[in-house]
């Protein structure tokens, strides 16, 4: 996608720096000029999750019933396009976040918080990009890094200190029951899901200081394609 575009004598987008997204408060939009917009955000939404980044951008234009042209003058990058698509999706993840922290029961709160960063990891293929790796503009990868380890440590300390979790738990722990999690994105979600919610219990339960000793059920354990992108060929 190129990262600048032309733009329309009278478009009020053209006066935008090249590279920057075209914020233009949805109220200030004609009628029709809002509902493009909106459809293209939910069509970006459900090209990304599906396909993840890298998705074509025609894709994204063809799913809204859109020309390209509209989506370039209102996104005029992938990330900008990226940025709208995944800001509310990025305002519940803080929300969750805070209500994470502000659970009387630690132990709890930073259950939800996992259930729910895992369940968003397989599901949706673009947020999987973002949140793992980062991606140019959607955030500022460092300083939120920073910040979610700050709360983490503050969460994980309460739920020791109240005897939920073994004393040799580690936050460095979490990055690898998530990246663990995010290896099953590209597994089918009837599939990537239940594997998801299942190792998330496993491990949960090894996390914890006085694991249960009749703990409930597991998800059921799905049958899973091992062999992905590296199946081998048929030789002639």
């Amino acid at each position: 996608m190129p990262d600048e575009i032309s733009h329309d004598a009278d478009d009020p987008a053209s006066a935008a720096p090249l590279g920057t997204a075209v914020n233009t408060p949805s109220a200030d939009l004609r009628a029709d000029a809002r509902r493009n917009r909106e459809r293209v955000l939910r069509a970006a939404r459900e090209v990304f999750a599906a396909q993840g980044v890298d998705a074509p951008v025609s894709t994204v234009a063809r799913r809204a019933g859109v020309g390209v042209a509209t989506l370039y003058r209102r996104f005029p990058t992938r990330s900008a396009l990226l940025t709208a698509a995944l800001d509310d999706q990025l305002t519940e993840c803080a929300t969750v976040f805070d209500e994470a922290l502000a659970d009387p029961n630690p132990g709890h709160g930073l259950y939800v918080l996992l259930e729910t960063a895992c369940t968003t990891l397989v599901t949706d293929r673009g947020f999987d990009t973002v949140f793992m790796t980062g991606f140019p503009e959607v955030l500022d990868y460092d300083r939120e890094r920073a910040c979610v380890e700050v709360g983490l440590n503050h969460l994980v300390q309460r739920a020791r200190d109240a005897g939920q979790l073994r004393e040799d738990f580690d936050t460095a722990d979490i990055p690898l029951l998530l990246l663990a999690v995010s290896g099953l994105a590209r597994q089918p979600p009837e599939t990537a899901l239940p594997a998801a919610r299942r190792l998330l219990t496993y491990l949960f339960q090894s996390f914890q200081a006085h694991p249960p000793s009749h703990p409930g059920p597991l998800p059921p354990a799905p049958r899973m394609d091992l062999t992905g992108p590296h199946r081998p060929t048929d030789r002639p």
